[in-house]
């Protein structure tokens, strides 16, 4: 399999979580040496841009106006021919990367979605104890929510149900377990991961993903891994994935024909300590480009 050239795209925002120190997780990144590390490794990826949010009357008004922007631009890499990477930024990006790749695919057909992450993120205005729009966007993306957020690209739902799974999760309330519960959301918790091993579990998500698809993203939260390896993200849950595990269960992913996207959220470089969480991404993104025998 042929990996198709990188494009990053940041999403230097905070406007959807309590600490809005991940708004400076693009730049902190595109300023280190991840990508010419990257490059060094004959991985083909480049910085396409970094969307920041204009002056808004609401968090919420100004997470719309800057979704919409990274959908479109999502949708432009991917006909250029690249494989868009979305760096975060609070996890609200995903509302635009998902809207933009589902509505490059619509005619096609359904994309799958494989959610890495401590928390569900599936509130929504009614549900949240918070009002923080970074717990709300894979329910967004499912159909649920605000309808600023849940019509973007205009055309709802992103995602559905049967063609979404959620690994790592260990930090909920009941509002958003009731929703996906009852749309049937298949989730990996971290006992069954314990259980039986991520290679297990992202074997099986990744058939939930590709089934009655035309493809798949993944999307990150950098608060799914322990926050020993990853403590630079805003809200660290105990107990989290191991990334060299990850590391080794996604191996090669870039190179999967049916890969549409990747996303990687969260990362807040304030909180991070000897830059482990940088080192983890970087890590990660190697690991995802490496080639491997089939």
């Amino acid at each position: 399999m042929s990996m198709r050239p990188i494009e990053i795209i940041g999403f230097a925002s905070g406007l959807g979580a309590r600490n809005p120190g991940c708004a400076a997780g693009p730049d902190s990144m595109a300023q280190s040496s991840l990508v010419p590390s990257l490059q060094q490794q004959a991985c083909d990826i480049a910085w396409r841009t970094t969307l920041r949010p204009a002056a808004a009357t609401s968090p919420l008004a100004g997470i719309q106006a800057l979704c919409t922007s990274l959908a479109q631009e999502v949708g432009a890499t991917i006909n250029d021919g690249k494989l868009p990477l979305v760096i975060g930024g609070d996890h609200s990006c995903a509302i635009g990367t998902w809207s933009g790749a589902a509505q490059r695919f619509r005619e096609q057909g359904p994309l799958g979605l494989i959610w890495i992450d401590a928390h569900m993120d599936s509130h929504t205005p009614e549900t949240t104890p918070s009002g923080s729009i970074h717990g709300m966007p894979l329910a967004a993306l499912l159909g649920y929510g605000a309808p600023e957020l849940v019509n973007i690209g205009s055309f709802s739902p992103k995602i559905l149900p049967a063609h979404l799974c959620l690994i790592g999760i260990r930090s909920f309330e009941s509002g958003e377990a009731d929703l996906l519960r009852r749309l049937g959301v298949r989730i990996f918790f971290m006992d069954e991961i314990k259980q039986r091993g991520i290679a297990a579990v992202m074997a099986e998500a990744l058939a939930i993903a590709q089934h009655g698809t035309v493809g798949f993203g993944i999307s990150i939260d950098l608060d799914a891994f322990n926050p020993k390896e990853s403590p630079g993200v805003g809200t660290p849950v105990r107990h989290g994935l191991h990334h060299l595990a990850l590391d080794k269960a996604l191996a090669g992913i870039m190179h999967h024909p049916r890969l549409v996207a990747l996303e990687l959220a969260e990362y807040n470089p304030r909180r991070d300590r000897n830059q482990l969480s940088l080192k983890l991404t970087a890590n990660l993104l190697s690991a995802f480009c490496r080639r491997v025998k089939n």
